[in-house]
C-alpha cells in the first residue's frame, strides 16, 4: 500500500493493530496508547527525531543526567584506550565519574601502571573528545 492511499494519522485497511486483541471493541479511554485516539486533532504531527536528540531531554525529565553523561565519556574511554592502548582495551573500564574525577578499574597491575604512565596523553585525548570537564584521571586494580 503507498502513503497516498492512507489517511493522515490512521491505520490503511491491511494494516493490523498491535499490542492487543480487540481493543477496538473497548470502551473509551481503555484505549490508551491508540495513536487515533490519543491525539489532539489541533496538534500538528511532529516529524521523526533522532533517538540521540530526545535521549537528553527524557534523561534530564527522569533525574538521569549524570548517568547519561557517564556513559558518554565511558563511550569515549573505550574508544580512546582503544585506540592508543589496544592490547590493554579489554582490561580497564571507566568505573566512576564524580566532580571531574573518572575512576578508571583495570584488571590487571600492569595495565593500571601503563595507564598511570600514559594518564597525561589520556587525560588530553579525553579531554578533546568529550565536553564533560574532567581533571583527573584515579586508577584502581579490581580485586577478584
Amino acid at each position: 500500500m503507498t502513503g497516498r492511499n492512507r489517511r493522515p494519522g490512521g491505520r490503511g485497511p491491511g494494516d493490523r493493530e498491535v499490542g492487543g486483541s480487540g481493543s477496538a471493541d473497548r470502551g473509551p479511554g481503555i484505549g490508551a496508547g491508540d495513536p487515533d485516539r490519543d491525539l489532539d486533532p489541533r496538534e500538528k504531527p511532529r516529524g521523526m527525531e533522532r533517538l540521540a536528540d530526545l535521549l537528553p531531554q527524557a534523561a534530564r525529565k527522569l533525574g538521569l543526567d549524570d548517568q547519561l553523561e557517564q556513559a558518554r565519556v565511558a563511550a569515549s574511554w573505550l574508544e580512546i584506550v582503544a585506540e592508543r592502548m589496544p592490547a590493554a582495551a579489554g582490561s580497564c573500564r571507566l568505573a566512576d565519574l564524580r566532580q571531574g574525577v573518572v575512576t578508571i578499574e583495570t584488571d590487571e597491575p600492569i595495565v593500571a601502571q601503563e595507564v598511570r604512565l600514559r594518564s597525561p596523553e589520556l587525560l588530553a585525548a579525553l579531554r578533546a573528545t568529550t565536553p564533560t570537564p574532567v581533571r583527573q584521571l584515579r586508577v584502581t586494580t579490581r580485586h577478584v
